[in-house]
């Protein structure tokens, strides 16, 4: 049985828009492409095109705020979408995998790249460029970069940031709450991280460089994977 028409608007009103929420162009029903450069690359920066990247990276690698900086610094419109801050938006019934990995922390953070691969894909289709940050593990390539490849599509750029075991540590030991991991697990994450070496993703080590330089460094290597696009 089809379902009763909806009630005329009232006078006045205006007309509703199929795709778009006021004068917001919501994205295409295809992932986003690849980003095309300019014709004539001597006289353009291809690092400020409409990119979405994706900053792979450990806990305390520094990803977050290197991915803050860099979108905060750019001449274009830039968002900056961190899976944490999205996960946390669940509050009551929070799977925190610090309390275990189970099927509820895999199920949102699941829930989680698929928000942000909309959101991303939301940004894209209005101008605005975004970079994304995530622990994504090499050796789960289905539900790891796979997933962001279908969340968001070809067009994502992901950039590795991978600093020392002892940077790794320093850095989680001054997180709190949530974000803060047990040495022990940094360890193990910092350990499988190390499989991205090899995979032909651009990888940065920042353990001499300040979140300045390395956001530097990310604008050379987005310039790079425009010109050239890695093979994942």
């Amino acid at each position: 049985m089809s379902p009763p028409p909806a009630p005329p608007a009232p006078p006045g009103a205006p007309l509703e828009t199929v795709n778009t929420t006021g004068h917001i162009q919501l994205p295409p029903g295809g992932p986003v492409p690849l980003p095309h450069p300019p014709a004539d690359p001597s006289v353009a920066d291809l690092s400020q095109a409409a990119v979405a990247v994706l900053l792979i990276g450990p806990a305390g690698a520094g990803k977050t705020t290197v991915a803050r900086y860099w979108a905060d610094r750019r001449r274009v419109p830039t968002a900056h979408i961190s899976l944490d801050d999205v996960r946390e938006w669940v509050r009551s019934g929070f799977a925190n995998p610090q309390s275990g990995w189970n099927e509820n922390s895999e199920a949102q953070y699941r829930l989680a790249r698929r928000t942000c691969g909309f959101a991303a894909r939301n940004f894209l289709a209005n101008g605005i460029s975004c970079i994304l940050d995530d622990a994504v593990f090499p050796d789960r390539p289905v539900v790891g970069l796979g997933g962001w490849k279908r969340h968001v599509g070809p067009g994502l750029l992901p950039v590795v940031v991978l600093p020392g075991l002892e940077i790794v540590l320093e850095r989680n030991a001054a997180r709190s709450g949530n974000r803060r991991l047990s040495d022990e697990e940094v360890a193990r994450i910092h350990g499988r991280m190390a499989g991205w070496y090899g995979s032909g993703l651009p990888i940065i080590d920042n353990s001499t460089h300040d979140v300045e330089t390395t956001a530097r460094m990310l604008d050379e290597v987005v310039t790079r994977s425009i010109a050239s696009p890695p093979s994942w």
